[in-house]
């Protein structure tokens, strides 16, 4: 079940036992040894992943309404992409479409679906190939294919996702033995949400979801977890998240934005109005999506650091724009008492080239500048940097 700092120690809730004040002299939030899952295949450790109960976070205006977030920062590859990534390739070895040591894997990404291929190709015997935008955010997704031993292709940002596509189609035809698993396009993508990821937030949360809010990436997510959730209480209402700065699926144009992973410049094949023309597109309701919402890059930053520093969870910027959105819907009249869902892709270590990081990065430069040699002079002080006094200066 959800769970949150603070709550009385829990002894295996949910396995049979009983929920009891911690005996220890100090009061501990971790969880007595309950009944665990058998031994299994790494990949089989991907989804289940744990959903908790906002706090601290909250603004107080928010408070009227229960906040549950969905870790998905818990799979093994470190994202929601992981469920993706393996369903496709499962999807299609079952169908005979790929063989392990024959067939390369290929697909262009903005970094977290590539490390689920990278983490999948890695276990199964694929090659793989990774085609990601040529862009400092990317370092993390860039050292990350590496060390599982996929190939990275960087692409021209400026082309976007039509150039990526491009290039992956060249290489499809240059070469029999690659497979585009099309993350933007495979149904295999809404299908994984569909029958894990929507029953497992409609059992965490207790039967009990009055809004689902989540950025568009490939849409699949939305698409998949938005049409279970439907099919379970039809009064739920889903939400779409795009940055404040590309709000494609309402008809704009697309532009520079700092929410990684969010709109990829192009309608999600996943959700109703793909194949319109901007101008035929509004923020009306429409298919599974019930309200168009949008989030500033600035907002979303903002919004990471407030979380990681007050709820002590560090997030990424998807993240952190959809729990400022969910602050939003919270604090409106008609939310009091109900139960907002929001899934967290990624954890923030993710992030560390991202502007998110600035300030500290700045700092860490200076305290540990690159290349300078360790200290052997034993007549100098033991403390050599206090980051307080950073701070001050």
């Amino acid at each position: 079940p959800a769970c949150a700092e603070g709550e009385e120690h829990l002894r295996g809730v949910g396995w049979g036992y009983t929920r009891v004040p911690d005996s220890d002299h100090v009061a501990s939030t971790i969880m007595d040894t309950a009944p665990l899952p058998p031994a299994c295949s790494y990949l089989e450790t991907v989804g289940n992943t744990p959903m908790v109960k906002l706090d601290r976070c909250v603004p107080a205006a928010s408070k009227q309404a229960t906040i549950l977030c969905k870790l998905e920062m818990q799979n093994p590859g470190g994202s929601l992409k992981d469920r993706i990534a393996l369903n496709m390739i499962e999807e299609a070895e079952a169908r005979g479409d790929i063989t392990p040591g024959k067939t390369t894997i290929i697909d262009f990404t903005s970094g977290n679906t590539g490390i689920g291929y990278a983490m999948v190709a890695a276990a199964k015997g694929y090659k793989c190939i990774v085609n990601m935008p040529k862009v400092r955010p990317m370092l993390e997704r860039y050292l990350i294919c590496r060390q599982f031993g996929a190939e990275v292709h960087l692409f021209n940002p400026s082309l976007g996702a039509p150039g990526a596509l491009k290039y992956v189609k060249d290489q499809l035809a240059a070469n029999p033995h690659y497979w585009w698993p099309n993350q933007l396009g495979n149904p295999d993508n809404p299908a994984v949400h569909e029958r894990t990821t929507g029953p497992e937030i409609w059992k965490q949360a207790g039967g009990a979801v009055d809004y689902f809010i989540h950025g568009i990436g490939t849409g699949g997510c939305v698409a998949g977890v938005g049409k279970y959730l439907k099919s379970v209480n039809p009064k739920c209402r889903v939400i779409a998240l795009e940055p404040t700065e590309a709000r494609v699926h309402t008809g704009a144009s697309p532009k520079p934005h700092g929410v990684v992973g969010w709109a990829p410049g192009v309608h999600s094949q996943f959700l109703d109005g793909f194949g319109k023309a901007p101008e035929e597109l509004s923020d009306a309701p429409r298919g599974v999506v019930d309200e168009w919402g949008h989030v500033a890059t600035s907002e979303a930053v903002a919004t990471c650091l407030q979380v990681t520093s007050a709820e002590g969870m560090m997030v990424g910027p998807s993240s952190g724009a959809a729990i400022k959105y969910a602050f939003d819907v919270a604090a409106r009249p008609e939310a009091k008492g109900s139960t907002i869902v929001v899934v967290l892709p990624s954890h923030g270590i993710r992030y560390v080239a991202h502007p998110l990081w600035a300030a500290v990065n700045a700092e860490a430069n200076e305290a540990l500048p690159p290349g300078e040699a360790p200290c052997s002079d034993k007549e100098q002080p033991i403390l050599l940097w206090a980051s307080e006094e950073y701070k001050k200066a």
